[in-house]
Parts: C-alpha cells; sequence; structure tokens
C-alpha cells in the first residue's frame, strides 16, 4: 500500500493500467488496494473513466532519505501512538537518541489523558526518545524548552504569530497548533529516560473530534506544507535547544521563552486537582514554574495536571 500511495501521491490522475504495471498485479487488484486505502485510513480517492484514479488531495509523505536527522528516525505507516512505541522501545533497551514517526496514529494521546487526531499523512507525529543522567536539574523545564525548539521550527517556515501557552502548547492566532507530551521511564533522580512526544497540525484541514479551537499550517498558509522540510527544521531546532539545556539548564532558555508567551500579563485561570485558582500571568521562574499574581501576592506553579486557561476564556 505504501507504494501504492506514493505513486498517487502526486494528486494526478494515474491509470489502473500504468499502476498495476508498476507494481506487477491486475487492474482489478489495484481497484481493490484502493478501496482498502479509502476505508482502512480514511483517504479519499477520485476515479474518473478514461483518466484513472487520483487522491482528492495531494499526499505529502514523510521520506526518510531525504530527512536530515541527528539521530536514527524510524518512519511507521501506522501505531498506536510514538509516544508509546518509543516507551516499549526504551524499556527493551534501545539507545538513545532515537525518534519514531507516523503517518498515522490509532491512538494518538495528549495531555490529561486526551486523545489526539491523528489523520493518515496529514500532520506531524514524532517521539523522540533521550537519556537524562542530569537528575532533576536536566529535566526542568524540559517540556518548555521542546515548546521553544517546535516555535522556532514553525516560525522557519515563514509562520509569524506563533505564540506559547505554558507548560505544553504552541498556538497561532489563538488556536491550538502544536502540543507536547513527555513520558519519562526511570529514575527522575539519576538516570532516566524521556519519551519527548510532538504533535504538529500541518495539512489538516477538518477535524470534527476536537474540543477546543485548534488550526493548522495549512489553514493558516492556505496552502500545503512540506512536512518533510518542516521535520528537518524540526530535528535542528531541538538538537540545538536540548543541548544548550543540557549544558546550560533551564535558566539559559528562559528568556527567550518569556518573548513568546503568548498569555505574559493576561488573567487566567489555572485548574489544579483541587481547586481553580486566578491570577495574573507574570512569566516563569528560572526552573520552568509558572508565576501567578493572585490577590497581589506572587504564587509559583508546576508539575501535576494543570490546566491554564484565560480567565474570561469559556
Amino acid at each position: 500500500m505504501q507504494t501504492l500511495l506514493k505513486l498517487l501521491g502526486d494528486g494526478r490522475f494515474h491509470s489502473g493500467e500504468e499502476l498495476g504495471l508498476v507494481l506487477g498485479i491486475s487492474r482489478s487488484a489495484i481497484w481493490k488496494r484502493l478501496q482498502s486505502l479509502e476505508s482502512e485510513l480514511g483517504i479519499s480517492i477520485q476515479s474518473v473513466r478514461g483518466k484513472g484514479y487520483r487522491l482528492a488531495e495531494p499526499l505529502n509523505l514523510i521520506d526518510p532519505q531525504v530527512v536530515a536527522a541527528p539521530w536514527p528516525l524510524d518512519v511507521l505507516f501506522a501505531v498506536d501512538s510514538t509516544n508509546a512505541e518509543v516507551m516499549r522501545r526504551l524499556e527493551a533497551g534501545a539507545s538513545t537518541p532515537f525518534a519514531v514517526l507516523a503517518e498515522r496514529q490509532t491512538a494518538g494521546r495528549g495531555r490529561r489523558g486526551r486523545p489526539w487526531v491523528s489523520p493518515f499523512g496529514a500532520n506531524l507525529y514524532c517521539t523522540l526518545g533521550i537519556s537524562v543522567r542530569g537528575g532533576a536539574k536536566e529535566l526542568e523545564g524540559l517540556s518548555l524548552v521542546v515548546g521553544l525548539a517546535v516555535a522556532r521550527a514553525i516560525q522557519s517556515m515563514g509562520v509569524d504569530g506563533v505564540g506559547l501557552k505554558w507548560p505544553n502548547d504552541i498556538l497561532l492566532g489563538g488556536r491550538k497548533l502544536a502540543g507536547i507530551l513527555l513520558e519519562l521511564t526511570g529514575d527522575p533522580a539519576d538516570l532516566c529516560w524521556v519519551a519527548i512526544g510532538i504533535g504538529i497540525n500541518v495539512n489538516m484541514r477538518t477535524a470534527d473530534s476536537i474540543d477546543q479551537p485548534w488550526t493548522s499550517l495549512c489553514q493558516a498558509s492556505g496552502s500545503m506544507v512540506d512536512r518533510n522540510r518542516l521535520l528537518i527544521e524540526l530535528n535542528k531546532e531541538l538538537d540545538w535547544h536540548l543541548s544548550r539545556h543540557r549544558e546550560e539548564g533551564f535558566s539559559a532558555s528562559r528568556e527567550e521563552w518569556e518573548s513568546l508567551h503568548i498569555w505574559q500579563g493576561r488573567q487566567v485561570s489555572l485548574s489544579t486537582a483541587a481547586n481553580t485558582v486566578v491570577g495574573r500571568a507574570l512569566g516563569i521562574d528560572e526552573q520552568g514554574a509558572l508565576r501567578l499574581e493572585v490577590d497581589g501576592v506572587e504564587r509559583r506553579y508546576s508539575g501535576g495536571e494543570l490546566s491554564l486557561r484565560l480567565s474570561d476564556d469559556t
């Protein structure tokens, strides 16, 4: 199926005979495979007598041969979750760093147990597995550093107005564009391994099951975005920002992160497991904790299942 998708990826018509010759199968077998692609992957395929078949929209598959990466990179056709796959490999003793990408996730996950909508070939679903040997100091602000790297990669594609929402979201025009999910195994105080999951909405146009305002790079720019080029930029930014974080700690990234903090100075509500706190966002401290002014007093929050919203956001 992957070869067939690559042949159709240009968005042009291809006859059943042409496709059959390339794949060494009959035209009827081509038709059956196209039906399977539609039913299994949700891809819309057009059929016109005398012209052949084409995808309703061009498809830009990830090509590991053209993507420069500073670590081994494995691109899967489909997986339950790239985070789950990386965690399995880490627990099995895989050498780090390494990355796993998928064209489709069948059980993609976001923070707080939310599903991550993962249509085939539309977005980036990527998880990087790393080792952390510096204990708590190296883990401080790690998700914020990753968010900064993602934002810079998106900006390198010519996208303006990208902002960071503490602790794990990247927004564009007030709508969610990308998210981050970190999962750990091992001893956080000593040697541990981290699965850094990154989801970026790239060429997704519709998604009925997302329960919050969202956008994609395609929607923002009005045209398809080259996922391979974005992945190259993402790898470059992750490598640089993670190296700086490992050597200098989060304090080296704090000022840069705050320069993209989209809700700096705004009234926000922070929901914790016990209650909801309303205050003015002052920024973050040198460990990456959120600083809020609550009733004239500065308070700091980090860790746990925290959810941040604008206080007037309903």
